[in-house]
């Protein structure tokens, strides 16, 4: 079975799980409500690295990503002060103290992204300082889609789902440039790459 990409239509459903969670809710209601001040010694396993006219995917992959037991940072969701429409100084440090104190990004690859000021640099940003730390994980409309972003995206692993060879359990994957390793493993910063 070839790998599956995540969709659109999965991260809804995960958002609209935490809705009704959250009495209904809107997803920037849910995410700025889970606000918290994040401590400068608090560690992330992923940094998601998003557009901020995203918030339903952005949510929705939050809750998937927490399904696989990884802690994610989300700038809008854990910094109350943080103003994404500034391009300053300050926002940045910030952003740059809360990549390094994570272990991976993981660059959520809609049709918004496209027109993110911020994506590009944390994507830079990331890769510079920890090597092998980014994966691209496109939201696309069938799990079957092929996936094709702008492309500097090439040159990253992608986030899927597949089963284990001979196998029907199902995990998911980070995998390309002809090496794969799960997820579990990438988000420890330590991805255990496999030909």
């Amino acid at each position: 079975m070839a790998a599956r990409h995540f969709t659109k239509t999965e991260a809804r459903a995960a958002a609209q799980g935490a809705t009704r969670q959250f009495s209904a809710r809107s997803a920037g209601q849910i995410l700025e409500s889970a606000r918290t001040n994040t401590r400068d010694s608090e560690a992330f396993d992923i940094f998601l690295s998003h557009a901020i006219a995203d918030a339903e995917l952005v949510l929705g992959v939050k809750q998937l990503l927490e399904q696989q037991g990884a802690t994610v940072y989300v700038d809008w969701s854990h910094d109350r002060q943080l103003d994404r429409s500034k391009v300053n100084a300050e926002t940045a440090a910030l952003l740059r103290q809360r990549m390094r104190q994570s272990k991976s990004l993981i660059y959520l690859a809609t049709d918004a992204a496209t027109t993110s000021k911020w994506m590009p640099w944390e994507l830079g940003f990331f890769d510079g300082y920890r090597s092998g730390g980014v994966a691209i994980m496109p939201l696309l409309d069938r799990e079957t889609d092929r996936f094709a972003g702008q492309e500097y995206l090439g040159l990253y692993p992608r986030v899927t789902k597949d089963n284990y060879q001979n196998s029907a359990v199902s995990d998911v994957f980070v995998e390309g440039l002809g090496r794969w390793t799960t997820l579990k493993s990438f988000r420890a910063g330590t991805p255990n790459w496999q030909s």
